[in-house]
């Protein structure tokens, strides 16, 4: 629990709940949020988001998306699992470079 007992939680900037970021000597960092529109917030449980460069890292062996409705042990071990990632040589896509060729934000829909 040394990890998540580290987290400094302040008020989320966008949404009403709480959010902490932590950096690791690796490039990635991780947010850990939780308030009413978070996955598991209503049940006082986390949300996290494996992050570099600004960016959600969709293509982590962590994972490939956010992960939702975690423990403050389950967030502990995913912390620990992200501060021992190798080093990234380039930075993920943005989300909306993941979605420019998607039909989501294309006019012509073929």
């Amino acid at each position: 629990m040394e990890r998540f007992m580290a987290l400094k939680f302040k008020t989320h900037k966008h949404m009403p709940g709480m959010q902490a970021l932590m950096e690791f000597p690796n490039g990635y960092s991780a947010s850990v949020i939780k308030g009413p529109y978070t996955y598991g917030g209503e049940k006082g449980l986390y949300e996290l988001a494996v992050m570099h460069s600004g960016n959600i890292a969709y293509d982590t062996p962590i994972t490939q998306d956010v992960l939702g409705y975690q423990t403050e042990e389950e967030i502990d071990s995913i912390l620990g699992d992200i501060h021992n990632l190798p080093p990234r040589l380039n930075p993920p896509p943005s989300t909306r470079e993941l979605l420019k060729d998607s039909r989501v934000l294309r006019r012509d829909k073929d």
